[in-house]
C-alpha cells in the first residue's frame, strides 16, 4: 500500500471525515443545549387513561423535562412515572423531531390487601400502594408477606365453586400457619384449615356447598361459622341468641 499514493490519500481522507463526524456530534450534544436546538414541544400519552390523573404525570415529568429532545434523561422519566401509584409499568419514546411519547400500563385493582385501607392487589396478584378513586366493591384478601398472588388464585379457585350457591367470598384470609379463613357476603365464616393430603381445601369446600342449602336449624336460623377441618364432617355456630333461645326451652 505504501507504494500506491492514491490508496494512502483516500485512507487519510477517510480518517479525517470520520474525525471530522466525531468532532460534530459531540459539538451537537455539548453545544444544543445551550444554543436552543432540537427543543421539546410535546409530550404525549398513547393511551387514555382510566386511574392516572395528568396533573400527576405533569408534576411528575415537569422537573425533568430539560435539555432537548436528545438530552432529555428517559430512563430517569420513566423511573418518576413507575413512582406514581397506579402505575405499574411505564415505556418512553422519542419521535423525532420534537416529541416525547409515554405508554403507561396501569394497575387494575381487584382487591384489597390486608386490614388497612392503604394497598391493593392488581389482576397479577401484585400488591401496590393506592386508594381506589371511586366506589368499587372489592373482595379483601390477606396474608403473610409474598403471598398475594396465591391468595389471588385460591379466591379466583373459591369464587368458581361457590357459583352454585349464589354467593361470593367477600374476604379471604391466609394465616401464618398457612389455614385458610373465608368469610361469605351473607356474613357466614368458612373455616378451611391447612392443606392436607387426605382432604384438600378444594375438597372441603365442596363439601360446604353441596351442604350449604341445608345448613339451618329448624327454625331456619343459619350458622354464624361452618369449621371445616374435618375429614369428613364439619361443624356448626350458631349465634349466641339462638343457642340461649334453644337452652331455654331444654
Amino acid at each position: 500500500m505504501w507504494q500506491k499514493p492514491h490508496l494512502l490519500t483516500a485512507v487519510s481522507d477517510l480518517l479525517f471525515l470520520a474525525g471530522a463526524a466525531a468532532l460534530l456530534v459531540a459539538a451537537v450534544v455539548w453545544g444544543t443545549p445551550r444554543l436552543h436546538l432540537f427543543p421539546l414541544s410535546e409530550v404525549q400519552v398513547t393511551h387514555e387513561l382510566r386511574e392516572v390523573q395528568r396533573g400527576e404525570l405533569e408534576e411528575s415529568l415537569s422537573e425533568l423535562l430539560r435539555g432537548n429532545f436528545f438530552t432529555v434523561d428517559i430512563e430517569t422519566m420513566r423511573q418518576s412515572l413507575e413512582g406514581l401509584p397506579w402505575v405499574r409499568r411505564a415505556e418512553i419514546w422519542r419521535k423525532w423531531p420534537s416529541r416525547i411519547e409515554v405508554r403507561i400500563e396501569e394497575h387494575q385493582a381487584v382487591a384489597h390487601w390486608g386490614d388497612g385501607q392503604g394497598q391493593l392487589v392488581n389482576t397479577y396478584g401484585e400488591v401496590f400502594p393506592a386508594s381506589l378513586l371511586r366506589e368499587q366493591s372489592l373482595p379483601r384478601l390477606s396474608g403473610p408477606s409474598g403471598s398475594s398472588r396465591e391468595v389471588l388464585q385460591r379466591y379466583e379457585e373459591f369464587a368458581q365453586l361457590m357459583k352454585p350457591v349464589g354467593l361470593l367470598p367477600a374476604q379471604l384470609a391466609l394465616s401464618p400457619r398457612l389455614a385458610w379463613l373465608v368469610k361469605l357476603e351473607d356474613g357466614m365464616w368458612i373455616e378451611l384449615g391447612r392443606e392436607q393430603p387426605k382432604a384438600p381445601i378444594r375438597m372441603r369446600l365442596q363439601r360446604f356447598v353441596d351442604y350449604y342449602p341445608t345448613l339451618s336449624d329448624a327454625r331456619g336460623v343459619r350458622p354464624t361459622a361452618v369449621d371445616m377441618r374435618y375429614p369428613n364432617g364439619f361443624a356448626l355456630r350458631f349465634p349466641a341468641s339462638a343457642v340461649q333461645e334453644v337452652k331455654g326451652k331444654k
